[in-house]
């Protein structure tokens, strides 16, 4: 478990044995006082044992240490190494008999108990497993946070409730302890202690952004969009330089028709360094959909596209962008975006096959042909890349090649009737600039007959 706490290494540095309360090992002569009065074989089979658990030969290090037993069956640690072994041949049975015996020897050894209550939790009795985690808590606070998380699987909320309370009076609130919590209100549905324990917070903490931006959240999910706006003002009021308020704030100020304060807000949003870049997209989106319907605040969107162009660290703002200039019809400053974005993403598929089509829409035809080429180096059984640098050959009027990159695509068609046609008509196309009017018209009524099927 994440509480071991290890005193001393030997053998090398490879094996970890936890210091007893009634040894300690001194090297300069012979090792009697750690195991007890016993036999060099005793003391060669156990050193033996943890050399094989060691290099993870657990069962090696248990034929071992059970001749140990026949030996001499006194001394603790001896069913400590065992158990330990045990646990990790995934033996839990045997685990927790001989970690037992252990225990019963020494009671209070935290390393015997953490090894028990491992071995109850992976066998999932958690009877036993709060039972022996509840003698642990003495020893590290840490432990009652593994309390909390055993009622919760064994859906005790009130008892996990009651623990993750006295842990946040005792050391604060924690990020992992919040999780925690958000499960126990999930599963129960306790919304209202949830928004409650949140309001505590942000009054006894008036200065702490983060319980501001839990409660807003809450409330939003609630569907409380009314209290939801009121904490996010009163959070930019404690504290007017918040850049992560405004992910509330802007949806409010949109949904409130205020315009202007929720384009001031976007723009804090999508010029921040605070804001990971999933939600600046998201709200980039909204951006766009804004601008769409209200064209008047479009010297908005273009001032802001210069502050996300330099600020994105992955393509997402910038295809949003793009897209919007494309519903638009302004290809060439869509084409310009996809290529911002496809210089943070060089391996997404999707961005280069957009960039390919524009650039044939565009009538740059020796881009698309060198470009599709060098893609199907990488995608070599993409066919649609195949389609387009023949559609680019065949408009530059180098039809043989069209051709071949035509043939060699049609291979990897898979049930794709539309494709299938284009393709065909590209290959009439190229064998009537070649003179094959015969091949030419053998492949258009192919692609005709395609078409009628659909």
């Amino acid at each position: 478990m994440k509480h071991r706490i290890y005193i001393f290494y030997f053998l090398f540095g490879l094996l970890i044995v936890p210091q007893l309360s009634n040894a300690q090992v001194d090297f300069n002569k012979t090792p009697d006082d750690d195991l007890g009065n016993v036999s060099d074989e005793y003391q060669e089979l156990f050193f033996e044992a943890l050399k094989q658990k060691g290099i993870e030969n657990y069962d090696k290090a248990v034929t071992a240490l059970l001749k140990c037993q026949e030996i001499d069956d006194s001394e603790s640690i001896l069913f400590y190494e065992l158990g330990k072994n045990y646990n990790k041949l995934k033996n839990f049975g045997a685990a927790e008999d001989v970690l037992k015996k252990a225990v019963k020897k020494e009671p209070d050894n935290e390393w015997y108990l953490d090894e028990l209550y491992e071995s109850y939790v992976q066998q999932k009795n958690y009877d036993k497993a709060i039972k022996t985690v509840k003698q642990l808590v003495k020893f590290h606070p840490d432990y009652k946070e593994d309390l909390a998380s055993i009622y919760i699987r064994t859906k005790k909320y009130k008892d996990a409730l009651r623990v993750l309370d006295d842990l946040d009076d005792e050391l604060g609130v924690s990020d992992i302890r919040d999780r925690l919590r958000n499960q126990i209100y999930n599963a129960t549905g306790r919304k209202k202690e949830q928004i409650a324990n949140l309001k505590e917070r942000v009054e006894d903490n008036p200065d702490v952004e983060k319980n501001y931006l839990e409660l807003i959240y809450r409330y939003s999910e609630n569907k409380d969009e009314k209290k939801a706006f009121e904490t996010a003002k009163k959070l930019l009021e404690i504290n007017p330089e918040s850049q992560l308020v405004h992910l509330a704030l802007y949806k409010f100020y949109l949904d409130g028709n205020k315009a202007e304060k929720a384009i001031e807000s976007m723009k804090i949003v999508l010029n921040s360094r605070q804001i990971k870049p999933e939600s600046k997209a998201k709200v980039l989106s909204d951006f766009v959909k804004f601008v769409a319907a209200n064209q008047e605040y479009e010297k908005d969107l273009v001032e802001i596209t210069s502050l996300v162009t330099n600020t994105a660290t992955d393509g997402k703002t910038l295809v949003e962008l793009a897209q919007y200039y494309l519903i638009k019809g302004d290809k060439e400053k869509a084409l310009q975006h996809y290529l911002e974005a496809q210089q943070l993403e060089a391996d997404n598929f999707g961005l280069l096959r957009n960039i390919l089509l524009l650039h044939i829409d565009l009538e740059q035809y020796k881009e698309a042909e060198q470009k599709s080429d060098e893609a199907l180096e990488k995608f070599p059984s993409q066919p649609v890349l195949y389609l387009i640098n023949g559609v680019a050959l065949n408009r530059l009027n180098r039809a043989s090649e069209a051709v071949d990159s035509l043939d060699a695509g049609l291979d990897y068609i898979i049930d794709n009737n539309k494709m299938e046609a284009d393709f065909y008509k590209q290959l009439s196309k190229a064998y009537t600039t070649l003179n094959n009017l015969q091949k030419a018209k053998t492949f258009s009524d192919k692609a005709k007959a395609l078409e009628l099927s659909n």
